[in-house]
């Protein structure tokens, strides 16, 4: 087949109009998403939670460095029986259904119309307005494979596979402006669409806190099996041994 010859017009009419229409409603859709975020509430027995765990990984990472009865002491506040922080303090379950709350489920419509509304929108304007455009070809040969995805609205057998149809070029914009959004909007923007859509078929926006319940019986576990061995025992010889043959060498240097 004989090298096609675009029309320098469809440039300007049908390739960067693309290129600028795609990029300016992913700008729109970052600010509406900003406008329409809820801002999460956190309680304050979460965050008590959260810093007392910390707190408890820390002293199992680093009980060794203190003395022993130290250690004990510490471990008490947290695991005795009586007055044991994992022992005294009853949180309630955390439901694992997300269905259930009203919360999530708002943000989830909130990503849908921000997000997944006007791609399908646009995306089917641009099919109507520019449907039949051949508007680009890629600079390396491709397989009869990728005319499905490059080549959508145009059924033509004998055309090379490396050109790129209006639609299919509207989708290569889509999931392919990330680099421009975080260069002008920052890492973290809302019109970063593959990010989302990643996000959404992950569970990342369906994840649950998990249960304090669990987690405080694990490491109260994690506490008590812990067997202290003071790394520092008999430090001081150690440092005047090393400071007297310090001295010891300089004087007869």
């Amino acid at each position: 087949m004989a090298e096609l010859i675009l029309d320098p017009n469809i440039r300007g009419w049908v390739f960067l109009p693309i290129v600028v229409i795609t990029f300016l409603v992913g700008i729109i859709r970052h600010y509406v998403s900003i406008l329409l975020a809820s801002q999460k509430k956190v309680e304050l027995h979460q965050v008590q939670d959260s810093q007392v765990m910390i707190r408890s990984r820390l002293l199992r990472e680093n009980g060794q460095y203190i003395p022993k009865m130290a250690f004990i002491s510490r471990r008490h506040f947290f695991n005795n029986e009586e007055t044991g922080y994992f022992k005294t303090q009853k949180r309630a379950p955390v439901s694992q259904n997300p269905m259930t709350d009203p919360n999530m489920m708002t943000d989830m419509l909130k990503g849908n119309v921000t997000n997944v509304l006007p791609m399908v929108l646009i995306g089917g304007w641009i099919n109507w307005m520019f449907s039949g455009f051949v508007t680009t070809k890629v600079p390396f040969p491709l397989t009869l494979r990728f005319k499905p995805m490059l080549q959508r609205g145009i059924e033509l057998a004998t055309l090379d596979a490396a050109w790129v149809s209006s639609a299919s070029w509207y989708f290569l914009n889509v999931f392919g402006l990330r680099s421009i959004y975080t260069l002008v909007l920052g890492e973290s923007n809302a019109a970063d669409t593959s990010r989302l859509l990643q996000d959404q078929v992950s569970g990342a926006a369906m994840s649950m806190p998990p249960d304090p319940k669990a987690a405080f019986k694990s490491e109260w576990e994690a506490l008590e099996i812990y067997e202290h061995n003071w790394a520092l025992q008999g430090i001081e010889a150690d440092l005047i041994g090393s400071q007297r043959s310090e001295t010891s060498e300089n004087q007869y240097t």
